[in-house]
């Protein structure tokens, strides 16, 4: 039985269909997304995500530095608390102590994730393909100025605002300025070592 002529215009037509995805597929180059400028929003997400690596270091940094002057060994978390608690920190009874100092930790690694964006920042705009000595200048310079910031233009005025139990900045007078400078450069030192890890690579299609 031959097909109708209905049938058969939809055979050409299905062909037809064919042919032109064919061409379509064939004639379509892939074309991989660069960015046209400094990619911004890539390099404040993987600073943001490192950072949680140079908060880390600066931590154990101070654990360590504690320990070996006789101090107790997350000192520097006992004195970042008094921000929200005054100096009642330091006579919490002990079952509240080492909940409360688990919840700084945590704290102190979300600080360190929000203030690697500006440091990786710093390095990707004006490190980029530099050697590691440039790296760490960078890294220092943004560090000590961020430690100036928060601790001489922020903490200073705004902790005896804020927190009633806590008439002076009891961070600033607690934490030596060596401590908190070290602590910093050590962030942005980390930073500079992780920084091979967040660097832009575009995605490269695998193709037959």
């Amino acid at each position: 039985m031959e097909p109708s002529p209905k049938e058969t215009e939809l055979l050409e037509l299905k062909q037809r269909v064919s042919e032109l995805e064919s061409q379509i597929a064939t004639e379509t180059t892939y074309a991989p997304f660069r960015p046209t400028s400094y990619y911004t929003a890539y390099y404040a997400t993987t600073g943001f995500m490192l950072g949680i690596f140079g908060a880390m270091a600066s931590l154990l940094f101070n654990v360590i530095g504690s320990v070996l002057t006789g101090r107790h060994p997350l000192e520097i978390i006992r004195s970042y608390l008094t921000f929200p608690l005054g100096d009642r920190v330091f006579d919490l009874p002990p079952d509240q102590d080492g909940l409360m100092l688990a919840i700084g930790c945590c704290l102190y690694l979300a600080t360190g994730m929000v203030l690697g964006i500006p440091v990786y920042l710093a390095l990707t705009w004006w490190g980029a393909k530099k050697s590691l000595g440039a790296k760490l200048l960078i890294a220092s310079a943004v560090s000590l100025a961020i430690w100036i910031i928060n601790f001489y233009g922020i903490l200073a005025w705004l902790q005896p605002e804020v927190v009633d139990m806590s008439p002076e900045n009891l961070i600033v007078n607690r934490v030596p300025w060596w401590v908190a400078a070290s602590t910093h450069l050590v962030f942005g030192w980390t930073m500079v070592l992780v920084y091979p890890l967040g660097d832009y690579v575009p995605y490269q299609r695998v193709t037959e």
